[in-house]
């Protein structure tokens, strides 16, 4: 569990299951991510999340406001299928909750962590072209882009841009000088 100015980044509990599967099923939310999912699904993924974050401190943790306890939505670091040498960073909050910084506030937390408890050299995002909102917060965290290619995910190809930062970036950005 980490926190920030504002949040709570932590494992997904009970209470968390229902908000959790609402932002899963809101079509909006999940434009750019594939089909809304079942609430089977969004449960089996929250299971999914806890038991990578207890084996090895990575996954897409639950996002809780701090002044009210609100469930915010996920981020975290994880593995990507297209990409395995690369962690990915990536976020998906509730749209009652767009616009207000809490994807890169809590995405922010996570690159410290990944590039100072974890060493990484490098982070990378991924997202559907058109998705102006995920590239904006790509690049309030200092992130350059890196490359566009079509990806396939379920089946289904998609245009996809990605962003990168190294360790180096990072740390420049931090000590005020990026």
């Amino acid at each position: 569990m980490r926190t920030t100015e504002r949040l709570v980044l932590r494992p997904f509990r009970d209470e968390d299951l229902d908000p959790w599967a609402a932002l899963n099923t809101d079509p909006q939310v999940m434009q750019y991510l594939g089909k809304p999912l079942s609430r089977d699904e969004s449960d089996r993924i929250a299971s999914g999340v806890n038991k990578r974050y207890a084996s090895d401190g990575t996954g897409f943790l639950a996002i809780e406001r701090r002044t009210d306890g609100a469930f915010v939505g996920a981020c975290g670091l994880q593995f990507t299928p297209w990409y395995p040498e690369d962690f990915e960073i990536g976020w998906r909050l509730a749209r009652s909750y767009w616009g207000h910084g809490y994807a890169t506030e809590a995405a922010a937390s996570w690159l410290e962590y990944g590039f100072t408890t974890m060493g990484l050299r490098r982070v990378i995002s991924v997202t559907d072209t058109p998705n102006v909102r995920s590239i904006g917060v790509m690049r309030r965290l200092g992130m350059s882009f890196d490359h566009e290619a079509q990806l396939e995910e379920d089946g289904d190809r998609f245009d996809a841009t990605i962003y990168s930062i190294t360790a180096s970036a990072w740390g420049a950005k931090t000590d005020g000088r990026g």
